[in-house]
């Protein structure tokens, strides 16, 4: 890392306002407040919903459902992703039901609407006879699409900022990882208070006192976690794979969270991502994806299976925690707690959900 940016980093016990508290119950358990959020953040927002990898070839698509809307992402004949809205225009019957597939056209089930994969209506049947009807009025619905680093991000506002201004925080500090290339695998992450009791086997290869951070306000926060020399964050203790990036990072991960639903870990040999899609003020589905350069899957050496289950365990424990502390907030007896000195991260967090949701 260049000196700059070292300068930039400090340790997780500053930047903590004194008398600062976790939020009040209502913003974990009441229905309100989730369906504000869905309305002024996820509606909003630019949200991950995918890696380019997942369409590979034209006609490759898949679904995703943001703040109750479903839509196609798909790769047209001529490479471009597109994000199209799930909405036939003639009766508004949704066109796709499988969560991925392959297609050369998107038809719909109904009338038999057929759409190119650019979204431009190309066959209407026993339109031809409707007065004034133009085919080229009746285009499926597009949604704002843009690509970081190979990832896929929707936003449903009419004219969000540029994706590239939004990821200003983030661009060129990865670089030398070339995520858009990656390959999948596979399909309380900001701070490490926890990792003592609740994840022993990290503790022995990432000691949690090692974080120190960059980002310590609004939507992108985090740093990096230290890496026990000749160790890694895997079953066995070895790396999985071929190390990717500069000499300095290989004794560090990097944990980066991205208001309001991605979570990027950057190991030394491999990338993980989390995809966050809350479902109800109790529930939220997790999406979580491996990706490892394609040149590893040619050595022999590679060991996929050692870091995925190294971090399955690591999620699950977190999970398990989180469940804990859900039903504990739901109780009357609930009163928010102080930050300790090691809960900065989380404490920014709260205060930039605080500012979009007020």
């Amino acid at each position: 890392m260049h000196r700059e940016a070292t300068r930039t980093l400090r340790k997780t016990t500053s930047a903590l306002a004194s008398g600062a508290k976790s939020l009040p119950q209502k913003y974990f358990v009441s229905s309100e407040i989730f369906a504000q959020e869905q309305a002024e953040i996820f509606s909003k927002t630019w949200l991950l919903v995918g890696h380019q990898s997942q369409v590979a070839n034209a006609g490759d698509y898949f679904l995703a459902k943001i703040a109750g809307e479903s839509l196609i992402i798909v790769k047209d004949q001529r490479s471009i992703i597109r994000g199209l809205y799930n909405v036939c225009r003639h009766r508004g019957t949704r066109l796709k039901e499988d969560a991925s597939g392959h297609a050369s056209a998107i038809q719909c089930p109904y009338h038999a609407w057929t759409y190119g994969l650019d979204g431009r209506l190309i066959g209407a049947p026993h339109m031809d006879g409707v007065p004034g009807f133009d085919k080229a009025d009746y285009p499926l619905h597009p949604v704002n699409l843009a690509l970081w680093e190979g990832f896929i991000f929707l936003n449903l506002r009419r004219n969000p900022k540029p994706l590239e201004k939004w990821f200003a925080p983030l661009n060129g500090k990865f670089s030398y990882w070339n995520m858009s290339i990656l390959k999948l695998m596979f399909e309380n992450y900001s701070e490490c208070y926890h990792c003592p009791g609740v994840h022993p086997q990290l503790q022995k290869v990432s000691p949690y006192d090692s974080a120190e951070n960059d980002l310590r306000e609004g939507p992108f926060l985090g740093g990096f976690m230290k890496i026990n020399p000749g160790k890694s964050l895997t079953m066995s203790g070895s790396a999985c794979a071929a190390f990717v990036g500069e000499i300095e990072n290989l004794q560090r991960v990097f944990y980066y969270s991205i208001f309001p639903n991605m979570l990027l870990s950057l190991h030394p040999e491999y990338v993980m991502v989390h995809q966050l899609w809350p479902q109800s003020p109790e529930r939220t589905l997790i999406v979580c994806d491996w990706f490892f350069h394609p040149d590893a899957f040619n050595r022999p050496d590679f060991k996929p299976d050692d870091a995925i289950e190294f971090c399955d365990m690591t999620n699950k424990q977190d999970w398990h925690v989180c469940e804990l502390s859900q039903q504990g907030i739901a109780s009357g007896a609930y009163e928010p707690g102080p930050y300790s000195s090691r809960e900065s991260i989380p404490a920014a967090w709260d205060r930039y959900y605080l500012s979009v949701t007020h």
